[in-house]
């Protein structure tokens, strides 16, 4: 059985255990009464119902902690995809030669930031952002941003393949 399956079967048992309990008590609220049946049969389906909504539980709490460890082993993907991001950041970087303050600007445009965003948190004006970002993008061989981020983005394919 895969797993979706697995799933709705542990759904099934827990709402058929949780009716079985809970549909009497519903019927004496609103007035209508069912004749019960023989206490052996009751008994029985009681217990049926009651491992139905333990094993449903116990297929839960399963499912859950392979979702936790899914999320966990995801997580530390991410922590070694941005890694690795950072180290051809920085191998780029050193390899184009840039100054820090040309460092700093290529970060910023990497991340999207417009020239006006990067003169701001520089406290600097956007003529010198421009003259930087020329220089970055002579340095790295490339007519603008989308190209920049493109080179780095065809680093991570090559380095995963």
């Amino acid at each position: 059985m895969n797993e979706r399956r697995l799933i709705i079967f542990a759904v099934v048992l827990q709402i058929v255990g949780c009716l079985f309990f809970v549909t009497p008590i519903l019927l004496g609220f609103i007035g209508v009464s069912l004749r019960p049946p023989p206490w052996q049969i009751y008994e029985a389906l009681e217990l049926v119902s009651a491992l139905a909504l333990i094993i449903g539980l116990i297929m839960s709490f399963r499912f859950f902690q392979r979702s936790r460890k899914e999320r966990d082993r995801a997580k530390l993907a991410l922590k070694r995809a941005s890694s690795a991001f950072a180290e051809v950041l920085d191998d780029r970087f050193t390899e184009w030669n840039l100054s820090n303050a040309e460092k700093d600007v290529a970060m910023f445009l990497i991340k999207g930031s417009s020239t006006a965003e990067i003169a701001n948190m520089r406290n600097t004006s956007e003529g010198t952002i421009k003259a930087q970002n020329a220089a970055i993008y002579k340095k790295a061989g490339v007519s603008g941003k989308t190209q920049l981020l493109s080179l780095f983005v065809e680093d991570l394919f090559e380095e995963n393949n």
